[in-house]
């Protein structure tokens, strides 16, 4: 639950749209390769560096790139929702990236929805792509995969100190053909 009412008058919401062609190097809040809507309490500096972080780790899900998880991610990092054969802190997600987009190239993730408040912060993510690679003992014949996922962060001086999540992976594995329908 967040601490108080969110306040979504004119000047809570914020849309944005980021550009696609964003260099790396440059994490700051108005290039990141993200599109999303957002919710926000307050325009202060502290809802901004929540926002920014999770925008961050937003990006780095949408790019592969692992500048960007770096960026968001505190040294201390926990997933509190950790899926079992992943590694704690930074690592964990710097490894599924890489092993899935292995099997799905071309993944892109849109924030549908950024909720924040206080040093909380709630995603709805919409992950897309074409399996074309390799799940496991699975070769993509280049199906379509569109799975969503729910995340929410606290947020430390502004990294990501701790994640719960839930991903809509009994789809997924469907979509993959890992299991039958």
């Amino acid at each position: 639950m967040f601490p108080k009412p969110l306040a979504l008058g004119a000047a809570a919401l914020l849309l944005a749209a980021a550009t696609a062609n964003a260099a790396p190097a440059n994490t700051d809040d108005t290039t990141l390769p993200i599109p999303q809507r957002r919710f926000v309490d307050h325009d202060d500096a502290r809802s901004r560096a929540v926002v920014l972080a999770a925008r961050r780790y937003a990006a780095f899900w949408n790019t592969g790139d692992p500048a960007y998880a770096r960026a968001a991610l505190a040294a201390d990092f926990a997933d509190r929702t950790l899926p079992e054969g992943r590694a704690q802190g930074p690592d964990g997600p710097l490894q599924a990236s890489r092993d899935f987009r292995a099997a799905v190239p071309d993944l892109k993730v849109e924030i549908a929805d950024l909720v924040a408040a206080g040093d909380r912060v709630a995603l709805r993510l919409h992950f897309t792509g074409r399996f074309t690679g390799r799940f496991g003992t699975t070769q993509g014949r280049g199906q379509r995969v569109d799975f969503q996922a729910f995340d929410l962060y606290r947020v430390e001086n502004g990294r990501i100190a701790e994640n719960w999540h839930l991903e809509d992976n009994l789809g997924l594995q469907r979509q993959l053909g890992v299991i039958g329908r």
